[in-house]
């Protein structure tokens, strides 16, 4: 939308980021059977703008998990509203950690 832009009509990084956490968090929360919270973005990289209109799709899946923590690979395409050709705009890994109640860090599930 128009407020999520620049004055050039590219769409904010800061919001981007914001829809890539959230798709991260989805996995990390099933992962984790719970409450999760980000520790931390590696990488990110962004290859091509979002123009105000464009479609945007963002995809996540686990990479790896550690005792706690689990490591979230995350990317978001591009689609104009008018074409069906698709852009990766952005790219990055979110660090997340399973919490408990009181915030502190928990095992994550035992899994098959």
């Amino acid at each position: 939308m128009p407020a999520d832009a620049n004055p050039s009509g590219d769409i904010f990084g800061g919001w981007l980021m914001a829809q890539m956490d959230m798709a991260a968090g989805i996995v990390a929360a099933r992962t984790s059977q719970g409450r999760a919270a980000t520790i931390a973005v590696d990488g990110m990289t962004f290859h091509h703008p979002v123009h105000v209109g464009d479609e945007v799709s963002v995809y996540a899946s686990l990479a790896a998990k550690g005792r706690t923590s689990m490591t979230i690979d995350v990317e978001a395409w591009r689609r104009a509203r008018t074409g069906e050709d698709r852009q990766m705009v952005t790219q990055a890994r979110f660090i997340f950690v399973a919490i408990d109640e009181d915030r502190k860090p928990r095992p994550l599930p035992q899994q098959d």
